[in-house]
């Protein structure tokens, strides 16, 4: 859609004139730019996304989250399936409280629970799908909803893409026999999660109050939440410690965590190619020597 195009439908819906409007870097997964309004109000805005309905899913992410009051997320000003108008979140600096407010504010939202793993509707972790509906045996049990919903679902585009070579291949053929002695004492109910929870996806606004973005929300056990905050760093103790403080984890999460990185680490696999696949295979084995 010509960026013309674009401001004119923003304009007529917010019903005031652009002004301003300067490119942001931002994942890689849609154009990202700040746009300023005449009456001084900055928006983030969001365009060429890879389907139709993944700003529309990024939104019903956003209000999941929104609704529990635990977290600050911004506000949504206009989506279609071209355009994401969000509040711009003024970035200010990390006090010396940011991360054990955060650790509380995590913890929090992992106390609003569901009946079944899972979300409404199937939405994206970047720029891949990701299988939220599932069958009722599934849906009852995290073992088999993480294993078939989150991991095979992986492991099986990865094959297609031609990215899964033997080591991956018999690893994971012997982790699918071993994926409930892993789990096994991690049983709790399904915890509403961000779902992509690295150091890009959260932003510290002017008031150093946490503020999550670009959420791949489902409702599932919460160590993978957590151990997504690993795979790139960005997280200091406080953090963890305030978490464990409010909703402490159960015993062994730390023998978990490989597992929960794996899924994580296909997609990139899928995503980026195979300068993730030693990665993957060396978490695979990790369960299996």
């Amino acid at each position: 859609m010509r960026q013309e195009a674009v401001f004119t439908r923003i304009e007529d819906v917010i019903g005031q004139k652009i002004t301003g409007f300067k490119s942001i870097v931002g994942g890689s997964i849609a154009t990202t730019n700040q746009i300023r309004f005449e009456s001084g109000q900055y928006a983030f805005l969001k365009t060429e996304a890879y389907t139709e309905d993944m700003f529309a899913k990024e939104v019903n992410g956003l209000n999941e989250i929104r609704k529990t009051g635990c977290i600050r997320v911004p506000d949504v000003l206009y989506v279609d399936s071209e355009i994401l108008l969000l509040e711009f979140i003024e970035e200010g600096r990390l006090d010396k409280d940011f991360f054990r407010r955060f650790g509380v504010q995590m913890a929090n939202l992992h106390k609003n629970t569901a009946i079944k793993f899972g979300f409404k509707e199937d939405n994206y972790i970047g720029a891949t799908p990701q299988i939220n509906k599932s069958s009722k045996m599934q849906a009852e049990n995290w073992c088999d909803f993480y294993y078939n919903k989150r991991l095979l679902y992986q492991y099986k585009l990865a094959e297609k893409n031609g990215l899964v070579g033997n080591e991956l291949k018999n690893g994971f053929l012997i982790l699918e026999g071993r994926i409930e002695e892993i789990l096994e004492g991690s049983e709790e109910k399904p915890s509403l999660l961000h779902g992509d929870l690295w150091r890009g996806n959260f932003l510290c606004d002017k008031d150093s109050n946490p503020c999550l973005i670009d959420p791949a929300v489902y409702y599932g056990h919460r160590e993978s939440d957590l151990a997504m905050t690993k795979l790139f760093g960005g997280f200091n103790e406080d953090f963890y410690r305030a978490y464990q403080k409010e909703k402490p984890l159960p015993q062994g999460y730390d023998n978990r965590e490989n597992i929960y990185l794996l899924y994580h680490i296909l997609n990139h696999l899928n995503l980026f190619g195979n300068s993730y696949y030693g990665q993957a295979v060396r978490l695979v084995w990790s369960y299996l020597h």
